[in-house]
């Protein structure tokens, strides 16, 4: 399918940029085609010099701390999806008139001939759920499948693996996207696009342009997000192949060639005989767990993939019904003194802390972190109708604090200046003081979490302790 197909790779000089996740299985495996595989890194650390040597062990060349310099000889770049475009290994391989791949458009590359099927999904949030609500829709269906890609399935192990697939559910990134040119989905979805990662990709239209490649050459469906314009200009933009068709998903009511809600019921007017007049239902919003609205999107956009690949009704809804979200997604921790305590430290940016907020009507907001170059003032003007009381913590609470002091100055404000382990229970110590019976207190800190904590797991885990640690005093 890919143009250039590499039948020989016996001798082959590859360059493989990066020693990261995708860097290594991406080395071994070219190793084992034939290939007379360099791997160049930046970093020179005892990590690094570890995997090195297993590499050198299998006759692998690795060069550690020397990402600059194209290898002489190199025939292919083949790189892990962090490293930036701007690279100068990149602009010498593209001056020797060289291809440069990511691990997505190799594992295209080296699919046989009978290989699964492709549904794609990229988007800024949601991209996880909606795979795996996906994955399981296809397997209520009866149906050979995996979700892989960016959901931490490495793409090249379930192609050259053995396992026979009827289709796969995958999650690509804007950077996978990037390095990954002669990709062709069954069928792709963008959920949303919201600043992220501008400081990879340079710009705000380089980031949507990036996402927009995974409808290019799409045979059946571009899934896209009716409430987010831009997801919609990126399908009229894309190359598809003739009688490729876009097919939108609403929280309101669906029009023809749409997925949509209507009284509380997930409903096809797209995958159906007679668009105009005929009507699928699916599935019932009590179904999608959580039923927070931003959830609804993703199971209606997951919907839309399954029943481009022709997946029964019925199995929509026996697919949504087995799917349990990973934790930190909207997790519903405990309920104490008649409030609810929510760890959605997930939401990692401004986006997804947004679709957070809007799944409750009154919340004492836990909020801060490294905002990675956010702003928060349209998040807070957003918010600032719900918030009962906020919680400030990490590093950049101050941008937080002064949207709030712009949009929500009547909002009270408690600012934790603390960064250590005990933080996050003086926080939640904190917003129970605020919270009032039926308030919901929500981590969502629209910002990472590496100031105080490993990463966003840690920091949901800190918070679950934390409303435990609250209930067992009650008791």
């Amino acid at each position: 399918m890919g143009s250039g197909q590499v039948t020989d790779w016996q001798g082959k000089h590859v360059t493989v940029a990066g020693l990261g996740v995708s860097g290594i299985p991406a080395a071994k495996v070219l190793h084992g085609l034939g290939a007379a595989v360099t791997v160049v890194n930046d970093g020179d650390d005892d990590r690094a010099r570890a995997q090195a040597a297993d590499l050198e062990a299998l006759g692998i060349t690795v060069r550690l701390g020397d990402g600059a310099t194209l290898p002489e000889g190199t025939e292919l770049v083949v790189t892990t999806p962090g490293w930036k475009p701007d690279k100068p290994l990149f602009a010498a391989a593209r001056a020797a008139g060289l291809e440069i791949w990511g691990d997505v458009e190799l594992a295209w590359r080296l699919r046989g001939p009978d290989a699964a099927p492709w549904l794609a999904v990229t988007g800024t949030n949601g991209k996880t759920t909606t795979v795996q609500m996906l994955a399981s829709i296809l397997t209520a269906a009866g149906l050979r499948t995996a979700a892989v890609g960016n959901i931490g399935v490495s793409l090249l192990d379930v192609v050259l693996g053995d396992e026979p697939y009827d289709v796969l559910a995958v999650e690509l990134s804007s950077y996978q996207l990037h390095w990954a040119p002669s990709l062709r989905a069954h069928s792709a979805a963008v959920l949303n696009l919201a600043p992220d990662h501008l400081d990879w990709h340079g710009s705000m239209e380089a980031y949507a342009a990036d996402k927009g490649r995974v409808y290019e050459g799409n045979r059946v469906a571009c899934v896209y997000n009716v409430a987010d314009k831009a997801t919609e200009d990126l399908v009229r933009e894309a190359d598809v192949e003739e009688g490729c068709r876009a097919v939108g998903f609403t929280l309101g009511t669906p029009g023809p060639s749409q997925l949509g809600v209507v009284e509380g019921i997930l409903v096809d007017r797209a995958f159906v005989e007679n668009r105009q007049k005929n009507a699928q239902e699916l599935a019932e919003v009590a179904d999608v767990r959580p039923p927070a609205p931003h959830n609804i999107a993703n199971a209606l956009a997951a919907a839309a993939l399954a029943r481009a690949y022709g997946v029964p009704a019925a199995a929509v809804r026996d697919g949504l019904r087995a799917f349990t979200p990973d934790a930190h997604r909207i997790a519903h921790v405990a309920d104490v003194d008649g409030v609810a305590y929510i760890d959605d430290s997930k939401a990692t940016n401004t986006h997804a802390a947004q679709a957070s907020l809007a799944a409750y009507e009154s919340i004492v907001w836990i909020a801060g972190g490294l905002a990675k170059g956010a702003t928060f003032d349209e998040l807070v003007a957003g918010a600032a109708g719900r918030l009962r009381g906020v919680v400030l913590i990490g590093a950049d609470r101050a941008l937080i604090r002064e949207a709030l002091a712009r949009h929500a100055p009547e909002v009270p404000v408690v600012d934790l200046d603390r960064t250590d382990t005990g933080a996050m229970l003086a926080a939640v110590r904190e917003a129970r003081t605020l919270a009032r019976t039926g308030d919901t207190v929500l981590l969502a800190p629209a910002c990472a979490s590496m100031d105080m904590f490993v990463n966003y797991n840690r920091r949901g885990d800190a918070f679950a302790e934390a409303v435990r640690e609250l209930s067992s005093t009650d008791g």
